[in-house]
C-alpha cells in the first residue's frame, strides 16, 4: 500500500489585526437627529476585529485515515481468510494429489487448476485450522473457486474405501513401476505390460515383437479394489492414445522420424532433463547427433541395459554389448527406456533449433545443464564441472 502524503496547513494566525480606530461620541440634542455613524472609506461598515482562526487538527484526520485503512486491511485479510461469503464453486476439474506431496505443493495444485484463489491463504486457513496432516493424495473431482474448507473436508475424505490410487511417475520403465503396483491390485505388472488388444506398437511404426514400453502413460489412476492389474495397463494405453493424438508430429515427419522414433527420443530426454526449459534443448542435440551420425552416448540407456539407475557406472556396464547402449552403438536405441509424460513427447516432437552437440551438468546449479556446439566448448564445461567436484572432495558440484 502507498504511503499516504501527509499535507499541514500553515497556522492560520497573521500578525496582530490592532485596535479599531475610536470615534468621539457626539452630543445629543433634542433638535438634532440621532447621530449616524458615517460609513468607512473603503464602502464597508464600522471596522471589526477580525474573527480568530479557525482551528483545524491534521493528526486527528490522519489518525482516522489510518484506522480505516487499518480496519479495511483487517476486513480484506479475516475475507480472503475465511471466505465468509463464498459460493459453493463453479464448474469441475481433476486435480491429482501425488503420495507425499507437502503442503505447498497441494496449495500450489489446488491455485494452478484454479481450485483456490491463493495458495498462501490455503495453507494458512489450513494451519490455522490445524488440518494439514490429514490431507490424502489421490486424483478428486472438485470445483473451481471452492471455499477453503469445502476442498479441506474433501481431501480429508480422500478416496472411497473401495477405490485404489497407484500414482507412476513420469519417465520410469516397465520394471520400475511393478514395485509401486505390487501388493495394490493383482497379476503381474511386466507380464501384463507386453501385449493388450488395447494398442499395437506397430499402428505407430515399432518394430514386430515391440512391447508396451514407451506406451504406458504416467499419471495417477483409480481403480476399484481387486480388479487386475491388466485393468491398470489398459487404462494407460487409451490415456496415451488421448494423450498423443494430439501431438503434432509435422517437424518429426520432415526429419524421416516415426511416431515410434519419436517416442524413443521422449523417452530419453524424460531420464536425462531434470529442469523443464531444457527438454527442446536435450531433444535438439539428440536431433543434431543424429543428424550428423555421431554416438548418442546417453548414460540413461546403460542404466536402461543393466537396472543400475542409483549406483555410478562401472566400465564394464558402460561397455554393455546391449543394442540399447548408446555408448556402443550409433543411432537411436530399438525401444523407448522408459514410459515419457506429455511435456517430453512434445520436446521430442518439436525440439529447439540450436547447433548444440553436447551437454554436461552445471556445477552449482540443481541439475542444469551447461550446452555447446564444439568440442572445446564442451571440454571447457567439462572441466568446470571437474575442478567444481574436484574442490568438494570427489563429491557432486549440483546444489538442490
Amino acid at each position: 500500500m502507498a504511503e499516504a502524503q501527509l499535507l499541514t496547513d500553515g497556522d492560520g494566525a497573521g500578525a496582530g489585526a490592532g485596535r479599531a480606530p475610536t470615534v468621539e461620541a457626539p452630543v445629543v440634542t433634542d433638535d438634532l437627529p440621532a447621530y449616524e455613524e458615517p460609513p468607512a472609506r473603503n464602502g464597508g461598515g464600522r471596522p471589526r476585529r477580525p474573527a480568530p482562526p479557525r482551528r483545524r487538527h491534521p493528526g486527528r484526520i490522519v489518525a482516522l485515515l489510518v484506522l480505516a485503512a487499518v480496519v479495511a486491511g483487517i476486513a480484506w485479510f479475516a475475507n480472503s481468510l475465511f471466505q465468509p461469503f463464498k459460493g459453493d464453486g463453479q464448474g469441475h476439474v481433476r486435480v491429482v494429489i501425488p503420495q507425499g506431496a507437502s503442503l505447498g505443493e497441494i496449495g500450489d495444485l489446488l491455485e494452478e487448476k484454479g481450485v483456490v484463489s491463493s495458495s498462501s491463504f490455503f495453507q494458512l486457513r489450513t494451519r490455522i485450522a490445524g488440518r494439514s496432516g490429514n490431507l490424502k493424495p489421490g486424483s478428486y473431482d472438485l470445483q473451481r473457486d471452492m471455499r477453503y474448507t469445502d476442498v479441506l473436508d474433501e481431501l480429508e475424505r480422500g478416496l472411497p474405501p473401495n477405490v485404489v490410487s497407484v500414482g507412476i511417475p513420469e519417465g520410469l520403465s516397465r520394471r520400475e513401476i511393478a514395485p509401486l503396483v505390487r501388493g495394490k491390485l493383482p497379476g503381474n505388472y511386466v507380464r501384463a505390460s507386453r501385449r493388450s488388444r488395447v494398442l499395437n506398437p506397430r499402428h505407430f511404426k515399432a518394430p514386430r515383437g515391440a512391447s508396451l514400453e514407451g506406451f504406458l502413460f504416467p499419471a495417477t489412476y483409480e481403480l476399484k479394489k481387486g480388479v487386475p492389474v491388466k485393468r491398470l495397463v489398459n487404462k494407460q494405453l487409451e490415456t496415451f492414445k488421448e494423450k498423443f493424438d494430439g501431438v503434432d508430429l509435422r517437424y518429426a515427419r520432415r526429419k524421416n522420424l516415426t511416431p515410434y522414433d519419436v517416442l524413443i527420443i521422449a523417452s530419453l530426454v524424460e531420464r536425462e532433463v531434470a529442469v523443464p526449459k531444457e527438454r527442446r534443448l536435450v531433444a535438439s542435440v539428440i536431433y543434431n547427433r543424429l543428424h550428423q551420425d555421431i554416438r548418442l552416448d546417453i548414460d540413461a540407456t546403460v542404466r536402461f541395459v543393466t537396472g543400475n539407475w542409483k549406483r555410478p557406472l562401472r566400465v564394464s556396464e558402460l561397455q554393455n554389448p546391449s543394442p540399447y547402449n548408446t555408448r556402443v552403438h550409433n543411432g537411436l536405441p530399438p525401444g523407448p527406456i522408459g514410459n515419457p509424460g506429455l511435456a517430453s513427447i512434445r520436446a521430442a516432437a518439436h525440439p529447439a533449433k540450436t547447433d548444440y552437440l553436447f551437454y554436461v551438468l552445471k556445477p552449482g546449479t540443481c541439475n542444469e545443464h551447461a550446452f555447446s556446439a564444439t568440442d572445446a566448448e564442451f571440454q571447457r564445461d567439462v572441466d568446470a564441472y571437474n575442478r567444481a567436484r574436484d574442490k568438494l572432495g570427489g563429491k557432486s558440484p549440483i546444489k538442490c
